[in-house]
């Protein structure tokens, strides 16, 4: 359709989506294309992101072929609009498209600019001229926006442009009806309110051409109308202008009508020779303004700060929000509170969706204000009021001075308003109380690092850091999907070190956008010294560092202090005890020193432990940010102080968890380092399951034996590292056993400390024992207790022996195995510990049973368990009713044998100890070897290889592959499939008699 004056019009998206050639209409195919189209028509010179087009194709569910599919729709639209208007070019723009073409080419694009033509000529006095344009703008509709096209997303702007439509409608009535046409609008007017009953605005024209077309009877019934409507359908009273307008012409206080005015001569100003007789200002007061005007001069506020164009959202949580804010059926005011830790993007979304509501949801004005929250000097109450009063028209000399009287003048001046107030920052809920207005019309978006939870009927959203895919699209966003796509590795690395934070990453971004010569590999190497990245995290106005001081800054003294020495726990999460142990605290509920800091979100809650109690943990920069102020205000002996008790608090537990396991403190060695006792209930509810404790906080105490030895605590490191191996193991975590020992060994030996030196390397044997490793743990144990003998350590000379006895006894010398049990055994009397004396009975019985003495191996074996079952150590208990179930293996009870072997492994099952799994499953398979049931042996066999090898017992595996290859001479490949691997493992552990005895069998395939 051609518009006077106007260009050929090539798009139409006022409608159905049409699309004009030089050749006539061009078929657009429908779906993706068609789409694609329509953003890019209502962006027009502008850039539509790829992620955008992907969101409005396919919403939530995405495939991951989307980013393709895009590119290749675009290329066919391209090739598609070659025959339209040589002026249409789609390009490629980082991040997506963009579509030029001149705006006449465009309805929407020709409608936007003819409306605000008209406005401005209205505004200047020429009202003929701008109801013209008027006529012709609306003309270009020929339907709803885009009707017919399926994205629910687009549907959004297609209904903010249907809204423009209409209220280009309602300015031309007004300016038609200041032109002294009320009389030819009536049978329009009375179309308009049928077609769209709730725009009240409307109703109001209806009223007023009625009234001075010398029809007040009707005019009356149209309010009547209006207001039955309105209360039937949404339970409202009709609002304040409609109401004024009732009242008036009750009243006989309506001014007439307008007189017809001449048309204003364009071109011609006030003093110029073509202005009629008195000018503009003469024209102007010879036509009344609209009945609203001449009643109440109404300010409209739009105060929001600008929205940003590469915003990314969850779209549902979004949602949640506009509903909170302007959804239907809401009884009071909408309220609604995002917060979050500082960076997390809160006052960036609140923006974003005030300007998605400002037009259609609150009409009559948006009012914003920074209250300065987590400044020195926050905003009062009155001063915002005094603020938001003169936004909406109040003279500064008539707003009052109390708090109260402004509260209630600001509630009376929004009770009939539909206004949007957004509340930025606040410092509580005291801030916040008095801004409400009353009306249910209005709304109320507040932010702030507080929580907030004292807001009645706030919904409340709070934000945290982004997930990958969402801190990857704003990374794209603002440095190009391009640089993105091609450092895709280096993407998620920097996504991932600012840990996902939305303002530290679009510090970093800004920098790369600012230097596109920097790769994005060179800022991730630029962030990953910890002392400097708070420096790399500035760019212009933006500084990570700036934004974290501000609520840093408004701590009472002791949070702050708190929060800089949490800063040196290096554990995922942190347990409450450790506040406690850092101020050297002895509360029964440590977590209240802790709740200060989760309230203004520099903690946050990671969950519940079993116990109650809460675990807590840092943001990344957040903890860096903490550890710099840490460095700058406490002098080196605080914190040593502080790390002390922490780490003493970890040794506590650990050393009450071994107890626990044990019956009592048997088996081990401990230091002098001091220890700090979590308050009793915490302890008791913690260690109710002392191995699933040690499971659950095995990453922070083996961090922790490598952190005491950093800060030169080599006595608690060594103590730690050895109480741990009552997890190791019973777990099978030889790898960590390994590391925290050597960790432990470099402190020990660093610092000359010889009784630790020993204790490690005497516990270090054990672990290569554990691996079949004996000449490797013979050298360890000889060295460890060379040193015990010369410190007179009798629990370290008993443990020594006991282990070495078992590697004779393993070897076949049996004389040189009982002679060692037996100055264990002296060894751990002086030491007097039970458990130690237990284990060695139950040892050394294996070869009493060996050597024929049945009833002195069932003597030693009956010792051991009264011992156990005394003491509570199921552990214990359980390893020796497996050399019960041996002796009766030995002496043909088989039946019996298996039922023993059956109760101990469900034993171990429960426990959680999977070597001990691992040795029954080997036991149950030589029980039914002997008893002539090959295939029960065989299965049996299979489990016990798998246990071992998934626990990366390799040897223990390699001893399960032997015992079945053993049974499987008649099937020589999967024999030969079997001991490949065990060979190996064999030779490197240097396990001579098996290695000898696999060759054999291996040779025989």
């Amino acid at each position: 359709m051609d518009v006077p004056g106007g260009p050929r019009l090539t798009f139409r998206v006022l409608g159905p989506l049409q699309v004009q050639g030089t050749a006539g209409p061009l078929r657009v195919p429908p779906g993706r294309q068609e789409v694609i189209l329509a953003a890019l028509l209502l962006e027009t010179n502008r850039i539509v992101s790829t992620s955008q087009l992907v969101d409005l194709i396919w919403e939530d569910n995405p495939p991951e072929t989307a980013r393709t599919q895009v590119q290749i729709c675009v290329s066919r639209l391209r090739k598609l609009l070659v025959d339209a208007d040589g002026e249409v070019a789609l390009t490629t723009r980082p991040p997506g498209y963009v579509l030029h073409t001149g705006a006449g080419n465009v309805d929407a694009a020709l409608f936007t600019g003819l409306v605000r033509r008209a406005r401005s000529l209205g505004e200047g006095g020429d009202r003929e001229e701008a109801v013209r344009l008027l006529r012709s703008a609306v003309t270009l509709w020929q339907g709803d926006c885009l009707t017919g096209l399926d994205s629910g997303p687009l549907a959004n702007a297609a209904r903010q442009l249907n809204e423009e439509r209409l209220a280009a409608v309602e300015l031309r009535i007004r300016l038609e009806l200041e032109l002294g046409h009320h009389d030819r609008l009536v049978g329009e007017l009375q179309r308009l309110t049928h077609e769209h009953p709730l725009r009240e605005k409307l109703h109001g024209q209806l009223i007023q051409a009625l009234y001075w077309s010398g029809r007040q009877a009707e005019a009356l019934e149209a309010f009547r109308t209006a207001r039955r409507y309105l209360a039937e359908e949404l339970g409202l009273e009709p609002g304040r202008e409609l109401r004024d307008l009732e009242a008036a012409i009750l009243a006989g206080e309506l001014p007439p009508p307008p007189a017809p005015a001449p048309p204003l001569v364009r071109g011609a100003t006030a003093s110029g020779p073509e202005a009629p007789d008195g000018g503009p200002a003469a024209l102007d007061a010879a036509s009344p303004a609209p009945i609203a005007e001449s009643i109440r001069h109404e300010t409209v506020p739009h105060q929001l700060p600008a929205d940003i164009a590469d915003f990314v959202a969850d779209g549902q949580r979004l949602g949640t929000l506009e509903k909170a804010l302007s959804g239907d059926g809401r009884g009071t005011v909408g309220l609604a509170a995002i917060t979050g830790k500082p960076g997390t993007g809160k006052s960036t979304l609140a923006v974003h969706v005030a300007h998605a509501l400002a037009e259609t949801g609150f009409p009559d004005g948006q009012l914003y204000c920074d209250l300065r929250g987590t400044t020195a000097a926050p905003a009062t109450p009155v001063e915002v009021l005094g603020r938001f009063l003169r936004a909406l028209g109040i003279p500064g000399q008539l707003i009052p001075e109390s708090l109260d009287e402004r509260a209630e003048m600001y509630r009376t001046r929004l009770s009939t308003r539909r206004v949007l107030v957004v509340l930025d920052d606040a410092a509580g809920e005291g801030q916040v109380l008095p801004l409400l207005p009353g009306s249910r019309g209005c709304a109320v978006l507040v932010t702030s690092r507080a929580r907030l939870t004292a807001l009645p009927g706030a919904h409340r959203v709070e934000l945290d850091v982004l997930d990958e895919d969402r801190a990857l699209e704003l990374l794209a966003r603002i440095v190009g999907g391009d640089r993105v796509a091609g450092e895709a590795a280096a993407a998620e690395a920097l996504v991932r070190t600012v840990g996902r934070l939305p303002l530290a990453l679009r510090i970093v971004a800004a920098r790369l956008a600012a230097r596109p010569h920097w790769t994005l590999a060179s800022m991730v190497q630029r962030l990953a010294d910890e002392r400097h990245r708070l420096d790399e995290l500035a760019h212009g106005e933006m500084t990570m560092r700036a934004s974290l001081s501000l609520t840093y800054e408004g701590l009472a003294p002791e949070d702050g202090g708190l929060l800089r020495l949490l800063s040196m726990a290096q554990a995922p999460t942190l347990p409450s005890w450790l506040a406690g142990a850092l101020l050297d605290d002895h509360r029964p509920f440590p977590s209240d020193l802790m709740e200060p800091l989760v309230d203004v979100q520099m903690l946050d809650v990671a969950g519940v432990e079993p116990s109650g109690g809460f675990r807590y943990r840092f943001h990344e920069i957040i903890r860096v940010y903490a550890r710099e102020q840490l460095a700058a205000q406490h002098p080196p002996d605080v914190r040593r102080a502080a790390f002390a008790r922490m780490a003493g608090g970890w040794m506590h537990l650990a050393e009450e968890a071994h107890r626990k396991v044990y019956g009592g403190d048997f088996t081990v060695l401990h230091g002098t380092a001091p220890r700090w006792r979590p308050p009793s209930p915490y302890v008791d509810d913690a260690l109710a399951d002392p191995l699933a404790w040690l499971d659950a906080e095995q990453a922070a105490l083996c961090g922790m034996v490598g952190h005491a030895a950093e800060e030169g605590l080599h006595d608690l490191s060594w103590d730690l590292a050895t109480s741990l191996v009552t997890l190791f193991e019973v777990r099978g975590h030889y790898d960590l056993w390994e590391s925290t020992h050597l960790t432990a060994l470099a402190a020990v030996r660093k610092a000359g400390n010889l009784r630790g030196t020993a204790a490690i390397r005497a516990s270090l044997g054990s672990l290569y024992m554990s691996r079949n490793q004996y000449d490797t743990a013979r050298q360890s144990l000889n060295s460890a207790l060379d040193v015990f003998q010369a410190l007179d350590e009798p629990m370290g000379e008993a443990l020594c022996r006991r282990d070495m006895a078992l590697i004779a006894r393993t070897n076949g010398d049996d004389a040189a195995a009982l002679e060692l049990y037996r100055r264990s055994l002296a060894d751990f009397g002086r030491a007097d510990d039970v458990v130690g004396r237990a284990i060695v009975l139950t040892q050394s019985a294996h070869i009493r049973m060996r050597q024929g003495e049945i009833d002195l191996a069932q003597k030693q074996l009956d010792e051991a368990l009264d011992i156990y079952e005394g003491i509570g150590y199921a552990g214990g208990r359980a390893r020796t009713l497996r050399r019960v179930g041996q002796v009766l293996l030995e002496q043909g009870r088989n039946d019996l044998a298996v039922l023993t072997f059956t109760e101990v492994l469900e034993l171990c099952r429960d426990s959680g100890d999977v070597i001990g799994e691992g040795h029954l499953l080997r036991d149950l398979g030589h029980a039914f070897a002997m008893m002539g049931r090959p295939d029960r042996a065989r299965d049996f066999y299979d489990r016990a290889v798998s246990s071992r090898e998934q626990v990366m017992d390799f040897s223990g595996g390699a001893l399960a592959r032997l015992d079945l290859a053993r049974l499987l001479t008649d099937e020589p490949g999967r024999s030969r499939k079997l001991l490949v691997p065990a060979v190996e493992v064999f030779r490197e552990r240097r396990m001579t008699r098996e290695l000898a005895e696999a060759e054999r069998l291996l040779g025989a395939c």
